[in-house]
């Protein structure tokens, strides 16, 4: 029972390194490729058009969903 107490908190502490730095790496891929361009587009004058098609799309969904 000893060794299996020991190779279980041995993974227990292994999965959750590997589980969370993993949890990490994808949250940090997702702000450098998206989150970050849309802010830098939300922020910047003049609006590019890209960002101007995407408002009125949601802003037309909005306006849908108020509406019913």
């Amino acid at each position: 029972m000893e060794v299996f107490g020991m190779a279980g908190l041995f993974g227990l502490i292994l999965g959750f390194m590997f589980g969370v730095g993993c949890a990490f790496a994808v949250l940090y891929t997702i702000y450098m490729g998206g989150y970050r361009k849309g802010i830098e587009e939300g922020l910047s004058e003049p609006k590019p058009e890209r960002y101007l098609r995407a408002f009125e799309t949601v802003r037309g969904k909005s306006g849908k969903k108020a509406v019913r």
